[in-house]
């Protein structure tokens, strides 16, 4: 699951549409992020709830980032929402916003070491991170994370994952204080592993690999405006390591087709990826810090109608082949 900060709403819309299907079991999740957030509400809804609460889950943890960001001073006003939609980066509060981490960084605005990170509140709000290390029926939970020093992806596994661990995956630099875990500073995990694949096949489990795509991989056109190559430069920049990833795997997958590795130290693969790259085309940049309700609940019923689709045309594909074609995708 990738990050792009509300943008994930279309993955609780995937993520809400595939737990009605009740022969697909989610035996791992790696999430990034808005992903990685994602991820940990759906394990601990299964470990307390099944399958219905992990919808509960998801459903608690959008509906209170819905109502911490009706208070945010970023939001469009009703003029500028009728006039922009969901884009903020017309309104008056975007630019002074933008203006403002242009030129100070977060150690210069929060010099004291101020908790000011809402993202915060709402965890402590609805995660209760010990029933999965506790629950032994809870998926599997990867999160990435970069580290400042290194810069090497950190993979932090299901009995590692605390609430400063999903912050550091979602930790953007421009905008808070790096986050400190056992003496190591981290960062957004977007730009290492966006997200992390090699977590899922690496310990073994089910051969079927599920990627959930926010983040547009193409564009038809140049951009040309500000606003316009700002989103293509974050596209662009939050899907190299995912691009990287998915080439290193399809050259190996070939290699097994063709008899040179073999198993079971080389494991097939069937990869299919979830997505609607046609509605998050028309979204940019700054939408990703777009809160109002009716666009997260927008997002995540564009989200439900591509997992339905997918499920549609690929349910057939579970365990048999890849629902994508890796090359023309990704090389």
């Amino acid at each position: 699951m990738q990050g792009g900060g509300t943008h994930g709403a279309f993955t609780w819309g995937v993520l809400l549409r595939l737990l009605e299907e009740e022969e697909i079991e989610v035996a791992a999740l790696s999430g990034t992020s808005a992903g990685a957030i994602n991820g940990a509400a759906f394990a601990q809804g299964i470990a307390a709830g099944g399958r219905a609460g992990a919808a509960a889950a998801l459903d608690r943890l959008w509906g209170s980032i819905g109502a911490r960001a009706a208070l945010s001073p970023l939001r469009n006003n009703p003029l500028e929402r009728l006039l922009w939609g969901p884009d903020l980066s017309n309104g008056i509060a975007w630019q002074a916003f933008d203006a403002m981490t242009r030129v100070f960084s977060p150690y210069q605005l929060n010099p004291f070491s101020f908790d000011m990170n809402p993202l915060r509140q709402v965890l402590d709000e609805v995660l209760d991170l010990g029933l999965l290390c506790s629950h032994p029926e809870a998926p599997r939970l990867f999160v990435t994370a970069t580290n400042v020093r290194t810069g090497k992806p950190r993979v932090f596994s299901r009995h590692e994952v605390t609430q400063e661990a999903l912050l550091a995956s979602a930790c953007l630099p421009a905008l808070f204080r790096a986050v400190e875990i056992e003496g190591e500073a981290f960062w957004d995990g977007g730009f290492l592993g966006n997200p992390a694949l090699w977590p899922l096949y690496d310990g073994g489990g089910p051969p079927d690999i599920v990627l959930v795509g926010i983040n547009p991989l193409s564009r038809p056109d140049i951009p040309q405006t500000v606003q316009d190559i700002n989103t293509r430069v974050n596209e662009i920049s939050f899907n190299a390591s995912l691009i990287y990833e998915m080439r290193a795997i399809e050259f190996v997958q070939r290699l097994v087709d063709e008899g040179v590795l073999k198993p079971p130290r080389y494991q097939r693969l069937f990869m299919h990826l979830i997505e609607d790259e046609e509605r998050m085309r028309r979204l940019g940049m700054s939408s990703k810090y777009n809160g109002d309700w009716g666009f997260l609940t927008s997002l995540r019923e564009d989200g439900r109608a591509a997992a339905d689709a997918w499920l549609q045309e690929n349910r057939g594909a579970l365990g048999q082949r890849d629902s994508i074609d890796l090359r023309a995708r990704f090389l």
